[in-house]
């Protein structure tokens, strides 16, 4: 593999793992604790991570029980799980939360498949992006001489290949998303 890919790598990585934990919000119809990954509670006057406050912990396949290790945030909990707007039901049974996955809808299921393609799309970009910074470094070496025209061609079809590769673990994460979004 070729030096320029080589220090973009990281950034390779972070992009397939900032895409990965973006689709496993989606919701497909069955209670996950990473769908209330998002939610930011306002507690003791600053923002929290739900999970930095408090547990969640899945019952079935369509709720799950969010308990606080502070019984007093537990309105403000209820409150950013509601602003949140994932489309779940939340009730605040005194000592935990409950979280209600609604039954999902054939126009509810194609909703979440529409995000799941612009989130796709999103991905596809942040890699073409990452691209064309290494090809431009390809291009700028091969003109100060630092590599030859041979390589530079070399560098940019291993460059093609690489994206190709990522490209196609993008398609194949999504389609396993749309299938589990899909699935009744």
């Amino acid at each position: 593999m070729n030096f320029y890919i080589l220090q973009k790598k990281d950034d390779f990585n972070r992009a397939l793992e900032f895409y990965r934990q973006d689709i496993a919000s989606l919701q497909t119809g069955r209670a996950n604790s990473s769908l209330l990954d998002k939610v930011i509670v306002n507690a003791y006057g600053s923002n929290s991570a739900l999970n930095t406050i408090g547990s969640i912990q899945v019952q079935d396949a369509k709720s799950m029980i969010v308990t606080t290790w502070d019984k007093n945030l537990l309105k403000d909990v209820e409150k950013g799980i509601i602003d949140t707007n994932l489309g779940v039901g939340v009730v605040n049974e005194g000592d935990k939360i409950r979280v209600i996955i609604p039954q999902m809808t054939e126009e509810n299921r194609k909703h979440f498949v529409k995000e799941l393609n612009k989130k796709h799309e999103l991905a596809r970009i942040n890699l073409r992006k990452l691209r064309d910074e290494i090809k431009t470094k390809i291009e700028e070496a091969q003109s100060d001489k630092e590599i030859t025209e041979d390589d530079k061609f070399r560098y940019l079809d291993e460059l093609e290949n690489k994206i190709h590769k990522l490209n196609n673990e993008l398609k194949s994460l999504t389609d396993k998303k749309e299938k589990d979004i899909m699935t009744i």
